[in-house]
């Protein structure tokens, strides 16, 4: 009878090794989830920060150029020795659309509001030019 590679497991032979166990597995799976976690939070935090417009963003003292139309206003801020530079911010209100409030700034011209997205603002602005 010719001799078997390995011996069979009811006839007493040795036992083969176990199978090697990962070490580790677990905490990398904890490390992948916390991953994706971080990288949807920063996702999030960049689109909701991408869609503001320039107005919500804007400071008093910045400059802002239009560049839609007398009806359809566009307001983007630029620097203010900049050609493009039309108005002033001379104050902002935020959480409102009442333009009114601008009457009572002196140095106020003309008043934006937008509103929408959660996030209504108020400009009041003065021409640079």
């Amino acid at each position: 009878m010719p001799q078997q590679p390995y011996p069979a497991f009811n006839q007493g032979g040795p036992v083969p090794p176990p199978a090697p166990t990962r070490r580790g597995g677990g905490k990398k799976l904890v490390l992948r989830i916390v991953g994706f976690i971080v990288v949807a939070i920063l996702i999030a935090v960049g689109k909701w920060q991408f869609s503001k417009s320039d107005a919500e963003s804007t400071s008093v003292g910045s400059c802002m150029h239009n560049k839609g139309t007398q009806f359809s206003p566009d307001l983007e801020e630029v620097d203010c020795s900049s050609s493009d530079s039309e108005f002033e911010v001379v104050e902002k209100f935020d959480n409102t659309s009442d333009s009114d409030k601008c009457e009572a700034v002196k140095t106020s011209e003309i008043a934006y509001y937008q509103s929408g997205k959660g996030h209504n603002v108020v400009l009041c602005l003065k021409k640079t030019k």
